[in-house]
């Protein structure tokens, strides 16, 4: 009686084996590195030389150079020369490559080969920046609306449809008609046209009107794909900003959880990440003299619109849009080969590229506008009340006489070095469909990371040695059995976390501090079964098999219920909590597995197949 099949010791080493081999990688830590990656396009096949090239110039001490798809990893001897070799790799080799600080394995190359990785750190626990942003849900739709009566006014443009104006207002878009039929027929025309707006008729004091709105499912469908997008141009901004292991993701209906990691100063990420900038490119409309007259108190023509410049001067520009933000590609910083000002090289895609060489060359010799446009909104205090404000920054910066026939490639001028650059990230990384504003915003020093690590570890080892002393202490022989599981559940756990996709948190330590109280709960309900089975009686091989196979549907209901909790943290919950759940459902399932298998496996060995008399217990 009580002896295992070999195939389940044989399954107990194999686990055990995994278990030390995945867990090791934590043993040998991590070593600062710097990590390199072009822009557009794979990494040189000499960037491993140059870089080294730079750094040896610069005194700084490189211990292993490794190649990870298009990215290098130059890992350094001391973590003080991060900052300054990715300056120094950042000055040498320009803007078009991305340096990030980064930490590495500095596992064997065995290892790390088997995918031996040490568990990722959270926030928390290696210093950065944490945002929380809400996204400006009303831009979204009123955005939707605004292009939407771009194209209502040039489909009546188009169909002789006559109007008087037509402008976006608090309850949709209302277009004024001179008279009842010709609201009626664009009333039957647009309806069939455009299927996600809901027409309504009606009279004000200007005369006949049509009301247009979205509809609330292409309302929803405005809201989720504006969040959805969000998230994307967040991440595409924050590899810009050269950021080594970011975490961008949604949380609810209408926020974005940034993380950081290594950051510090935030005043320059705030910038990136809030900028909701894009470009317009309008042919300019009129004379300086009708500028002048115009923003004096004249009116504008019907087909332009008045902007300002930089230098505070009016200027009136076609309404209609040549190219917009979105259809730029790529762009880049750089300088004029004859003037040697600052310029952002702008690549667009097939589209705008056509549409670019369609308008230019029919306006060789015209003067074109580039518009820069920003959208902000802020939230403010009034009568107690937290009331949100909407900003839209429209601003000129370059105006240009069409020398040639553009298309995929061309340059914005007029710029400094530094607008030259931001902008150039910007329309790299694409604009935000909607505002953001941040709402939560917390920054954790890299001293205070290492602290909470080393308080969590002392924790840990506190905990752990209490429950070790007590188990041994009142349950002797099958204590030390329950001990040697304890230990190797905590192997397991770290093994499981340097496999999994996992961020170990704070609260994630939390966790692992819970279990190992809990891990130890499956062997004092089996151990006090035997106890209780020996009283009753029975012979010790009897009453070690009914302590283990009677205890195990209670043990089984406690486990379940308590993983159920942490899989529904783990759904519903956010970063700190989804970080608890992790590690309590890691330690859930194996606690299981040794507190059940592995102490029996062991119990086996020792007393199995044996007449005794009594056992220590």
């Amino acid at each position: 009686m009580n002896r295992y099949p070999l195939w389940k010791y044989l399954l107990l080493v194999v686990v055990l084996l995994l278990g030390v081999v995945y867990a090791l990688p934590n043993v040998f830590g991590q070593d600062p590195a710097i990590q390199v990656s072009v822009r557009d396009g794979g990494l040189p096949g000499d960037a491993a030389e140059r870089v080294t090239s730079i750094l040896d110039r610069n005194d700084i001490e490189v211990t292993d150079v490794r190649r990870r798809e298009e990215t290098l990893l130059v890992l350094l001897a001391e973590e003080d020369a991060q900052r300054d070799a990715r300056a120094s790799v950042n000055e040498e080799l320009g803007d078009r490559f991305v340096v990030a600080l980064n930490r590495v394995s500095a596992a064997p190359a065995w290892l790390r080969a088997i995918g031996g990785d040490p568990v990722n750190l959270g926030l928390d626990l290696r210093g950065g920046v944490h945002f929380l942003l809400e996204v400006d849900m009303e831009s979204a739709v009123t955005g939707a609306l605004e292009q939407n009566m771009s194209d209502l006014r040039r489909y009546m443009r188009e169909n002789d449809i006559r109007y008087r104006g037509i402008s976006v207002e608090d309850e949709g878009i209302r277009i004024r008609f001179p008279d009842t039929e010709q609201r009626d027929r664009a009333a039957d025309t647009l309806a069939g046209e455009y299927r996600d707006l809901e027409f309504e008729e009606g009279e004000s004091e200007s005369g006949t009107v049509l009301l247009a709105d979205l509809s609330e499912e292409a309302k929803q469908t405005e809201r989720e794909g504006a969040l959805d997008q969000n998230v994307t141009t967040l991440r595409s901004r924050v590899n810009e900003l050269g950021i080594a292991e970011p975490i961008v993701t949604q949380q609810g209906d209408r926020r974005i959880v940034v993380q950081l990691p290594g950051v510090q100063d935030t005043t320059r990420a705030k910038e990136i990440l809030g900028a909701t900038a894009t470009l317009e490119f309008r042919l300019v409309h009129g004379s300086p003299g009708d500028w002048q007259q115009a923003a004096s108190g004249g009116s504008v023509p019907y087909d332009a619109k008045l902007y300002e410049r930089r230098n505070g001067q009016p200027i009136l520009l076609n309404r209609d849009v040549i190219v917009t933000g979105d259809q730029i590609s790529n762009a880049s910083s750089s300088f004029d080969s004859q003037s040697g000002s600052p310029v952002t090289v702008v690549n667009l895609n097939n589209a705008g590229a056509n549409r670019m060489q369609e308008v230019t060359a029919e306006h060789v010799g015209d003067r074109m506008g580039v518009v820069f446009i920003e959208n902000t909104v802020t939230t403010e205090m009034v009568d107690g009340e937290a009331v949100k404000k909407r900003q839209r920054t429209e601003e000129v910066i370059n105006v240009a006489t069409i020398r040639d026939v553009l298309s995929h490639r061309f340059q914005i001028e007029g710029l400094s070095s530094t607008e030259a650059r931001d902008l150039a990230l910007l329309l790299r990384a694409g604009a935000l469909s909607a505002p953001i504003e941040i709402i939560e915003e917390r920054t954790i020093g890299p001293s205070l990371g290492q602290d909470n690590i080393n308080q969590g570890v002392t924790s840990i080892i506190v905990g752990l040695l209490l429950v070790l002393v007590f188990m041994a202490l009142y349950y002797r022989v099958f204590g030390l059995v329950a001990d040697l599981a304890l230990v190797t559940n905590m192997m397991l756990m770290t093994a499981a976390l340097s496999v999994l996709p996992a961020t170990l948190t704070l609260p994630g330590i939390a966790g692992i501090v819970l279990t190992v109280g809990m891990a130890v709960d499956a062997n004092v309900l089996i151990f006090e079964r035997i106890r209780e089975e020996l009283k009753n009686g029975n012979s010790v091989q009897a009453s070690i098999h009914s302590g283990y196979n009677k205890a195990f549907g209670t043990i089984a209901d406690a486990n379940v219920t308590t993983l159920i909790a942490a899989i529904v943290l783990f759904s519903f919950g956010t970063g700190p909590i989804k970080g608890f759940a992790v590690t309590l459902s890691i330690g859930i399932l194996t606690s299981m597995f040794t507190a059940i298998l592995g102490t029996r496996a062991v119990v086996n060995l020792i007393y199995g197949g044996r007449r005794l008399s009594r056992i220590a217990i």
